[in-house]
This record gives structure tokens, C-alpha cells and sequence, in this order.
């Protein structure tokens, strides 16, 4: 008995010094890998976890059953606005991006904006991007590894050939900001690059990698071998299909990576569209598509996934914004929020990992300082000038597109009425006018669009 006394005494001493403790593990061990996957111009309702049944997604379904699905994951109505939203938790009327940067424009994401690739590698970790950056190029100052990436790889612009990787006449690929001449597939290229990264990352860091796939923006252009099981479909519905098939190819052999590396346990996966689908990507139940702050432009496709920290099976109905990222990411990271420009984001980890609440009070969508929306529990306010671009109204534009028209000012109950159909404004003039004093109070203070005096953005 003493003997078998002695033993667990022994045990009890020599048992917690061989364990490894938080203090023993390498930085890479005790921070997450962060694996950030932004679909282009994806639909709300394509992949199969939110309702699609034409397009089969089985990688992308997989990790969100697995995960967190976000069912009010708001987003910009655009692409640039989404990513300087992304990288730098603050709203447009913040960083003044509300439109898209277009090639060689003498404007992008305000050189005074920390992003999260540099809060993150300000923290010890490996920062890399594939894909679409879109947040400007005339300068070096404005290029990814200036911004805080340790390498990139892929493209500056949007609507980029996916074969040739020419835009507008201009070759548009780049490896750690330097020209680079290669053939492919532009979706098989940046996924190939992901998992060279993942196999190749530095030991002794974690990873983030941001991978903002150009698929499944236009032109709609895919290899062949991807059309054949939709031959159902025609036209552009099958060309878009057969891009989304290959993006999801991609996110399994990303995800394939991460597992032969030994590196999925400790790896934070998000999802997300940059804005609402155009046609022919389908949003459904939402109202209108891409460019416009319904429901259809502004609430992404999304979910995040990590193995035994984010429950599976959740379908979280509590809205969040794209912004609320940076704060989430850069304190799950063990980082300083600390910093001289405010951050509009709030901590989302409460609300993904033990069903907390919404940390936001508010959440705007905005187009301009003059277009803008703002959701408040249950209700959404919409606020459009009397008329759109090019001196039409926006009821004859509805009324050529075969949609609903936009009124100066809508109020909508999104939990009886997600498709936007039942404009309560007259019926609730009080919520209106507690709901307008908040929007009002959130454009304030807004900035000015950065694109130069002049320059066309259409």
C-alpha cells in the first residue's frame, strides 16, 4: 500500500511538469491560425447550407455544419467597401471607401488606416493574402505588403480574365507586389498558393491567412470539366454553377492543407460573401441584389468554424457587421486594440461560442452619407434619396426592372418580413423617428468619398 502511496506522490510531481503549459507553447501553438475565405459576389442562397439545391458545395457546407452559420452577417453593397470594412473594423463613413477602386485610380484605403494584417502581425503572427485585394495600387504605399502581409499573391483589380488574368488591356498578377507571368485558372492559382503557404508557414508563428477568392465574380468563365454536371442549367446560371463548384474544390483542398499539416484542430475558418449576388446568383428570400442597401446587396453568405471552440450545428439569427472581425480576430489573437482611429466593430466571440446577444445596439449599411441604412433588433430603416444616378427616378427604375421601388424612407420588420415587402413606416412614426435621430447620429460625422473630385465610379 505505501508503495502504490508513493507511486501517485510521484506521479502528482512528475505528471504536471511534463504537460505542456500555456507558458511552454510556442506563440504559434497558443494563438489560432485565422483562415479568412471572402467569395466574390456570391448569392445569399447558392451554397447548399443556405438553402441552395441547383449548385452542390459539399467542402463549404461540411465546415458550416461544422461551425457557426450567421444568418444577419451584414456586408457592404460593394466589394471595396466590404474589404476596407474587413481590414480595418471601421465603417465607410470612416475610411470614406463607399465605392469600388477601380484599375490605376489615384485613390484607395487611406494610408492612415491600421489594418488587421498589421494588428495581427503586430502580435506575432505570419500574414499572407491570395486572391483580390481591390483596395488600391497607384502607389506602393497602398499594396498589400505595405498593409501589413507578409506575401501575396494574385490580383489588385476586380472582373479580371480567370485565364489570361488580364483587365481592361493591363496584366493583373502579382507575387509579394512584383509582376508575375503565370497560366491557370485564377481560383486553382490562389487556392494552389494557399496550401504552399500552410505547408511552407513559419513553425514558430500562427498563421492568417486572408484568401479573397475572385470567384464567382464576372466574367463568368470556367474550365469546361465544371459545366458537365449542370448541363441542366443554361446560360449563365450554368456558367456560374460550374465557378462555384470550383471554388468549393479550392476551400477542400485549402481545408485538406490545413489537416496534412497538423494544423486544422487549431484553425479558425470564416466565410463570407463581400456583398449580395447579382444575377444570375439568386438571394433569396432577401429583396434586390448586389449595389443596393436591401437586404439582397448588404447581408453576406457567411459562417466560422473551429473544432471544439465554436459549437457545430448553430444557426445564429443575432446580427453582426463585417467590421465587428477586426476587434474579434485581433483579441482572440491576444492583440492591442489600442489604437489613434476609432473602431466602429464590436468582440462577436460571446455571440458565436455561448449564443450571447448581439453586442451592437445598432448596425449601418451605408452607400453613401446620403443612402444608408440601419437595423435595430428586429427592424431596418432605409433612408434613399428622392432619386438615383442619372436623373431617373427610382420608381421608373423599379418599374423597368420588374421590382419593388425604393422609397425616401422604409421601415421594415425583417423577422415577419425579411423579403422587404411591408413598409410599416406610417403605421410606426415614433420607431421612425427614434430610428432616424440613431442614423443620423451614425452619418454625423461621415467623410466624404475618397475617389478624387471628378473621377467616374461607375
Amino acid at each position: 500500500m505505501k508503495r502504490i502511496l508513493k507511486v501517485i506522490v510521484t506521479l502528482l510531481f512528475i505528471l504536471p511538469a511534463a504537460l505542456p503549459t500555456l507558458e511552454t507553447l510556442s506563440a504559434a501553438e497558443r494563438k489560432p491560425n485565422i483562415v479568412f475565405f471572402l467569395i466574390d459576389d456570391l448569392g445569399y442562397a447558392d451554397c447548399g447550407f443556405n438553402g441552395g439545391k441547383e449548385i452542390q458545395t459539399p467542402n463549404i457546407d461540411k465546415l458550416a455544419g461544422g461551425g457557426a452559420v450567421i444568418e444577419s452577417h451584414y456586408v457592404q453593397p460593394v466589394c471595396s467597401p466590404t474589404r476596407a470594412a474587413l481590414m480595418t473594423g471601421r465603417y465607410a463613413t470612416r475610411t470614406g471607401v463607399y465605392t469600388i477602386v477601380r484599375p490605376h485610380a489615384k485613390w484607395g484605403l487611406p494610408l492612415a488606416e491600421r489594418t488587421l494584417a498589421n494588428a495581427l502581425q503586430d502580435t506575432g503572427y505570419e500574414t499572407a493574402i491570395t486572391g483580390k485585394w481591390h483596395l488600391g495600387e497607384f502607389d506602393r504605399a497602398y499594396l498589400p505588403t505595405s498593409r501589413g502581409f507578409d506575401h501575396q499573391y494574385g490580383h489588385y483589380f476586380g472582373a479580371l480574365d480567370y485565364f489570361t488574368h488580364i483587365r481592361d488591356g493591363s496584366h493583373d498578377w502579382y507575387r509579394d507586389d512584383k509582376p508575375l507571368k503565370e497560366e491557370g485558372y485564377s481560383t486553382h492559382l490562389v487556392a494552389r498558393e494557399a496550401c504552399r503557404l500552410i505547408a511552407e508557414k513559419n513553425k514558430a508563428k500562427p498563421l492568417f491567412l486572408y484568401v479573397p477568392f475572385n470567384g464567382v465574380h464576372s466574367p463568368l468563365q470556367v474550365p469546361d470539366s465544371y459545366l458537365q454536371p449542370y448541363a441542366a442549367l443554361k446560360g449563365p446560371r450554368q456558367k456560374l454553377a460550374g465557378m462555384l463548384a470550383a471554388v468549393d474544390e479550392a476551400i477542400g483542398q485549402i481545408v485538406a492543407s490545413l489537416e496534412k499539416a497538423g494544423l486544422r484542430e487549431n484553425t479558425l475558418i470564416i466565410f463570407s460573401s463581400d456583398n449580395g449576388g447579382p444575377p444570375p446568383g439568386t438571394n433569396t428570400p432577401l429583396r434586390d441584389f448586389k449595389g443596393t442597401i436591401s437586404e439582397g446587396g448588404v447581408r453576406g453568405c457567411a459562417f466560422a468554424n473551429w473544432p471544439g471552440k465554436i459549437p457545430a450545428g448553430q444557426r445564429i439569427k443575432e446580427p453582426m457587421h463585417v467590421i465587428d472581425w477586426y476587434p474579434t480576430l485581433v483579441t482572440l489573437a491576444g492583440g492591442n486594440l489600442e489604437q489613434k482611429l476609432p473602431i466602429d466593430g464590436r468582440d462577436v466571440w460571446p455571440m458565436l461560442t455561448q449564443q450571447a446577444r448581439s453586442p451592437h445596439d445598432a448596425i449601418l449599411s451605408v452607400k453613401s452619407p446620403t443612402q444608408a441604412a440601419l437595423r435595430m433588433g428586429d427592424w431596418k430603416l432605409v433612408s434613399h434619396p428622392a432619386t438615383n444616378p442619372g436623373n431617373q427616378s427610382s420608381k421608373a427604375r423599379a418599374k423597368k426592372q420588374n421590382k419593388p421601388a425604393s422609397e425616401p424612407v422604409a421601415l421594415y420588420n425583417l423577422a415577419i418580413d425579411i423579403g422587404e415587402t411591408n413598409n410599416l413606416a406610417d403605421k410606426e412614426p415614433e420607431r421612425v423617428a427614434t430610428m432616424k435621430a440613431r442614423l443620423s447620429e451614425l452619418l454625423r460625422n461621415a467623410v466624404p468619398s475618397g475617389v478624387p473630385s471628378g473621377t467616374d465610379t461607375e
